[in-house]
């Protein structure tokens, strides 16, 4: 019997052929980029308050699609990688605190297999023994590597309580391989981190975070604006989306973050996937550009997007460093 093979909810978003991948690196070689610009790391970073914190919602981001997150007493990391390179290509900007910066980790959350999300050598070196939530069919492969972890496994729409909180695994467009042969054997999807119904009062409650992790543009994002009517931050990819022929299925151009931003309902739009690595050939500064630029063009709220440095904290509403 073979192995299960996940798919996305448009069955016409599959995986791009050998021939397309021929097609989209004898383009490349033809492109001169200028990738000189760097987002640059925060002038005041928060460690102090980052292990002190008992209760309070920050979110900071170390790079990449990589957040340490704090709700409800809990210290969170979503897909870890502090890796200094990734394939043939070094880190563009170091991460914004190092493994030794940050405290001791209760939750990890992966959004699903590739490498630029899930790195290994960083999750082993995470301090503490935290729980790894990751999407159906990861299970196995997780448990196998970090055998003093517990792993839960979720399914689209699968939600677990940990502590004061409650996780949830909601749906996104993209694909998953770490070998020639796993190609689509494990799923992927975003998270929905919220305070559960009875820690504290409504104000308290309406604390949501949602983690996007890697997604092409798809009706998905207004169902889970739906379930979830009460999103405070957004944390969406921008980056890793030219050529939009070969990246569009699987990566959300800015403009496309934004409307999937629209879709949630969501207060305020952290992006991320961009600055750390060179994955496709758009670069740092021309994502930046277009989502400001689409940003304008909407005219939405400049106080709704919130551009963050490396190493950044958020503290809930108010911005802690510069």
């Amino acid at each position: 019997m073979g192995r299960k093979r996940y798919s996305n909810l448009n069955s016409a978003a599959t995986t791009a052929t050998l021939k397309d991948i021929l097609r989209w690196q004898k383009e490349r070689r033809g492109k001169q980029k200028d990738e000189s610009f760097r987002i640059g790391q925060s002038e005041v970073k928060q460690q102090a308050l980052l292990n002190s914190n008992q209760d309070a919602l920050t979110i900071t981001w170390i790079g990449h699609s990589t957040f340490l997150l704090q709700i409800a007493g809990l210290t969170i990391v979503t897909d870890p990688v502090w890796a200094h390179r990734m394939g043939f290509s070094r880190r563009l900007e170091e991460p914004g605190l190092s493994l030794d910066e940050i405290p001791p980790v209760d939750i990890i959350l992966l959004s699903h297999s590739h490498y630029d999300h899930l790195h290994l050598g960083s999750l082993r070196k995470i301090k503490g023994s935290p729980a790894i939530l990751v999407p159906e069919g990861l299970g196995q492969f997780m448990r196998k590597r970090m055998k003093g972890n517990q792993v839960y496994e979720l399914p689209w729409w699968g939600h677990m309580s940990m502590g004061a909180i409650d996780i949830h695994f909601v749906p996104a467009q993209h694909w998953t391989k770490r070998t020639l042969t796993d190609t689509n054997t494990s799923h992927w999807g975003g998270w929905v981190i919220q305070r559960s119904a009875n820690a504290g009062p409504a104000e308290v409650q309406a604390d949501t975070i949602y983690f996007a992790g890697d997604s092409g543009y798809f009706q998905g994002f207004r169902e889970i604006g739906e379930r979830f009517p009460s999103i405070t931050y957004a944390l969406m990819p921008i980056g890793a989306y030219e050529p939009e022929w070969f990246m569009g299925t699987q990566h959300v151009t800015p403009e496309e973050a934004i409307q999937a931003f629209i879709d949630v309902g969501a207060e305020q739009f952290i992006p991320m996937h961009y600055g750390a690595f060179r994955l496709a050939d758009d670069t740092t500064e021309e994502a930046l550009e277009r989502l400001l630029a689409e940003w304008e063009r909407r005219k939405l709220d400049s106080i709704r997007l919130r551009l963050l440095k490396h190493g950044e904290t958020l503290m809930q509403s108010t911005e802690l460093t510069s």
